[in-house]
């Protein structure tokens, strides 16, 4: 178990300075919002789950409006005729695409089935569950295994708050389809790369969380294995030998064959890690995996290439990634985001409550 950091309180300063009565914006220049790029479904799906999480330190009167902007932001980049979520949104409301990413309707459903799993505001659970069923037809169409872990996320999620044998059904076929692409057994592919892409790009650890969620809700130990494995192989390629968290880099990712880049790392892989790590944990109570989450969240705090934190817990903020002289100066939404999730998750392990 790596030594355990300081815990900071809840700060949501950087957070509402980022967000006017849209939703965050996606970007900064430096700690300042650059309404320039408007905002995103993908980063107001963010918020709404960390607004989720907040509750439980602050209550819901202090977290309530926020959640509710939220919530009416995912419900109006939902496109009722094409049954997909619009992604990205000018400063003025319109929108600047039709239909979005796979990964945006994804995140959007992720959040709206954790809303049915922890609000209790029983409005907002009824309008987050009618958007959510909307929303579900169209996913058995995605053609990628990120969203399709988003989608089995964010199912499991919400039959935790609903009975929904839609949502129960397309978990198991996503689920399904996952498993299928990730190598398996003695297969060489299996030894030398037992992933489902030929590189391992950006928000890793949902790939294997999922398999390890889907596999505990279905009673399936074979895919809790199977996230197991693919989470030990990540973890080990992203820890560098002195012991701290050291995520795969976007500038280069890690093509199979060769190694994994270091330059520009980002908090998005450091709290895709922390997750998994968690959902390994609460499936087989392995201390070691509460000592990756915490290796994960010192990376936050400076137990990473540089020893430079990235975070600001004074404020509530991230900065954007870790280069090869430091720290991205800009903290946008994402980042930021990806720190108050990490805050609260390891809150949670340390009071030994499910987060």
């Amino acid at each position: 178990m790596p030594e355990l950091l300081r815990l900071h309180p809840v700060n949501r300063a950087h957070l509402e300075a980022m967000t006017d009565e849209v939703g965050i914006m996606q970007h900064a220049i430096g700690s300042k919002p650059d309404p320039a790029h408007g905002y995103c479904t993908d980063d107001v799906a963010r918020a709404l789950q960390v607004d989720l999480l907040h509750q439980r330190e602050l209550g819901w009167p202090a977290v309530a409006d926020s959640a509710w902007r939220n919530v009416r932001f995912l419900t109006e980049a939902f496109d009722g005729g094409s049954g997909r979520f619009r992604n990205f949104r000018l400063i003025g409301g319109s929108w600047a695409e039709g239909a979005g990413s796979e990964d945006c309707h994804g995140r959007a459903m992720l959040a709206l089935g954790e809303t049915l799993a922890r609000s209790n505001d029983l409005q907002m659970q009824a309008s987050a569950g009618r958007l959510f069923e909307a929303a579900l037809p169209r996913t058995l169409d995605f053609g990628h295994v990120r969203p399709w872990a988003y989608m089995v996320l964010g199912c499991d999620a919400a039959l935790r708050g609903t009975r929904s044998p839609l949502a129960r059904d397309i978990l198991e076929n996503l689920a399904v389809r996952l498993a299928a692409d990730v190598p398996r057994g003695s297969s060489r592919d299996a030894a030398e790369w037992p992933w489902p892409e030929p590189v391992a790009t950006y928000d890793n650890g949902v790939l294997p969380q999922a398999l390890i969620v889907a596999g505990r809700r279905l009673r399936r130990s074979d895919w809790v294995d199977l996230g197991l494995r693919s989470l030990r192989w990540l973890l080990a390629a992203q820890t560098a030998p002195e012991g701290h968290l050291t995520p795969v880099g976007n500038r280069g990712w890690w093509p199979r064959g060769g190694t994994p880049a270091r330059v520009d790392q980002q908090p998005i892989e450091a709290v895709s890690l922390l997750e998994a790590a968690r959902s390994a944990y609460e499936a087989t109570e392995d201390p070691a995996w509460a000592g990756a989450m915490e290796s994960a969240f010192g990376w936050f705090l400076g137990a990473n290439d540089l020893g430079i934190a990235l975070a600001d817990p004074e404020r509530g903020a991230c900065r954007d990634g870790l280069g090869v002289d430091g720290p991205n100066g800009n903290k946008g939404a994402e980042s930021t985001l990806a720190w108050l999730l990490a805050v609260e998750r390891i809150r949670a392990l340390r009071c030994g409550s499910r987060s």
